[in-house]
C-alpha cells in the first residue's frame, strides 16, 4: 500500500521556498543585465589619448633585446647544468657537492671568461679611418675624458 502524501508543507519549508524564489529571481535579473560591452566604432589614426601598454615584452632597443635573450638563454643553460649535477649526485649517492660544483661550474665559467676576453679584444682595436681630401684641410682632433664618481654623481669632462 503506498504511503499517503502530506497535503501541508513541513515546518520551515515555506520559508526555504521563499528564499529559493528570491535567489532564482536575482539570478534571472543578473542574466538579463549586460555584463560587457564592445565598441566597434573605428579608432582614429592619431589623437590625444595616452599610449596604452601592450601585452608581451615591452618595446626595447635591439641591444636590450639581445641582452635579454642572452640572459634568458643563460638561465636555461644554468638549469640544465644544475639538473645534470643533481642527477650525478643522486646517482652516486655519496658525491661531494663541492667537487660536483667545480666540475659542472668550470665549463660555464671558462666560457664566460673567454667571451668577455673576446669582447674586450674587439673593443680595444682602434677604428679604421680613411679620409681623402682635395685642397687645404684643417683637422682638429679633440679627445674628451669623462669620469663620474661619488654617491651624488659628479661628471668631470677634461680635454
Amino acid at each position: 500500500m503506498p504511503e499517503p502524501k502530506p497535503t501541508a508543507p513541513a515546518a520551515g519549508q515555506a520559508h526555504l521556498n521563499d528564499q529559493a524564489q528570491q535567489l532564482l529571481a536575482a539570478i534571472e535579473d543578473a542574466m538579463r543585465t549586460p555584463t560587457s560591452f564592445r565598441d566597434d566604432t573605428p579608432v582614429p589614426h592619431h589623437g590625444t589619448a595616452p599610449p596604452v601598454p601592450q601585452p608581451g615584452r615591452p618595446p626595447m632597443s635591439q641591444g636590450a633585446v639581445d641582452a635579454s635573450t642572452m640572459m634568458l638563454s643563460g638561465g636555461v643553460a644554468t638549469v640544465l647544468v644544475g639538473g645534470a649535477a643533481s642527477l650525478v649526485m643522486l646517482a652516486s649517492g655519496h658525491a661531494d657537492p663541492t667537487v660536483c660544483a667545480i666540475i659542472f661550474g668550470a665549463p660555464a665559467g671558462l666560457v664566460l671568461a673567454l667571451s668577455r676576453l673576446v669582447k674586450r679584444a674587439k673593443e680595444s682595436q682602434p677604428d679604421e679611418h680613411h679620409h681623402h681630401y682635395n685642397g687645404t684641410v684643417y683637422q682638429d682632433q679633440r679627445h674628451t675624458h669623462t669620469s663620474t664618481r661619488g654617491v651624488w654623481a659628479k661628471t668631470n669632462n677634461q680635454q
